[in-house]
């Protein structure tokens, strides 16, 4: 797309501004103002780490919206209230949302989700599965379907020209990782543009974070692997691809240094001290997610708008999948110190 061929200008320190007030929004923004005081704390997601097993853990949730129904001990039965929590704060934002062309923008990440999983198994001959999301714009049962038969025509063009990149992307080498670079890269380019057709200031600032953020972590992951690929790192991001191809040639000592200047210093120093010393990504996955985190929070500046509706959506989903990381790590016992570490403790 011509719009990304230019490369954005970096004009702050830490995170980009989210843009103006909307005052249709006054209700929905003192909606979520409400929710978000109510959001899980961080001395909770402590204690649930430093819980001595995972009964402990589920019992500190005991006084909430994640509780067990009372005197039910199947542990399993978490997964399902996780899930019910998530399509609840979905529909709550489809909901609040006025304009929604955001709402179907966002609904697009299940979309590429259920279009990696397809092609994944489609390419690779193994049997499509009906574990499809049913919140994107394509129904699951639809979707399984369009792919049995291998007539791409119903869905919408861009799910379309993302289907045919990742399959031409495929065939080169057969490397089933270049289906994940073609869905990225197409996903990415889709979020722009929507962005800018819908001005919103507030998700073309975010889209472009998380291309920033995908381009360390992939730039991070083919110098562990000391892989020769040079051509994956995603258009449109605020770090040029060539301060990240560099990244690739030099020593883990120098990596943060080409970042100084920018507001990624912290992500990277953190992540690849990490790394040389566990052999992990942890530490870049938690310093990433913080980032992300610190951008959405910023939007109390915001007095009306849809803003922060979907920093509420966004934050919410989030604890969420913490509280399922933090319940699956107690279920496997991992170590506790582990689990403070992905948490940033």
């Amino acid at each position: 797309m011509a719009l990304l061929a230019e490369q954005p200008v970096l004009n702050f320190y830490t995170y980009p501004p989210v843009g103006e007030d909307d005052w249709r929004y006054t209700f929905a923004t003192a909606r979520v103002r409400v929710l978000e005081s109510q959001m899980l704390g961080r001395a909770t997601f402590l204690d649930m780490a430093n819980a001595e097993n995972l009964a402990a853990a589920v019992e500190l949730l005991a006084a909430g919206e994640y509780a067990l129904p009372q005197g039910d001990k199947n542990f399993a039965r978490m997964e399902d209230i996780l899930l019910l929590r998530r399509s609840q704060v979905r529909n709550l934002f489809k909901e609040l949302i006025i304009d929604q062309p955001i709402a179907e923008l966002l609904r697009a990440r299940e979309d590429f989700a259920n279009m990696r999983l397809a092609l994944r198994r489609k390419l690779t001959e193994k049997p499509l599965g009906t574990d499809y999301s049913n919140d994107g714009s394509v129904p699951a049962e639809q979707f399984e379907e369009i792919f049995e038969q291998e007539n791409y025509s119903p869905l919408p063009i861009y799910m379309q020209e993302a289907i045919e990149r990742a399959v031409l992307a495929y065939y080169q080498d057969k490397d089933i990782r270049r289906i994940d670079y073609a869905l990225d890269s197409a996903q990415a380019e889709y979020r722009l543009e929507r962005a800018r057709q819908l001005k919103s200031l507030f998700l073309l600032e975010l889209f472009r974070m998380r291309i920033d953020l995908t381009n360390i972590r992939t730039m991070l992951r083919l110098k562990f692997a000391e892989s020769d690929q040079r051509s994956v790192f995603l258009r449109g991001g605020y770090i040029e691809p060539q301060r990240l191809r560099h990244g690739l040639d030099v020593g883990y000592e120098a990596l943060a240094p080409l970042f100084f200047a920018g507001p990624y210093y912290e992500v990277v120093e953190h992540g690849v001290n990490y790394l040389v010393k566990n052999n992990s990504f942890l530490k870049l996955e938690q310093q990433c997610d913080n980032h992300v985190a610190g951008y959405l929070k910023s939007t109390v500046q915001i007095t009306a708008g849809p803003q922060p509706v979907i920093a509420y959506l966004l934050m919410k989903e989030n604890e969420i999948r913490t509280v399922r990381f933090l319940l699956t790590a107690k279920k496997n016992q991992l170590d506790t110190r582990v689990i403070l570490d992905r948490l940033g403790e």
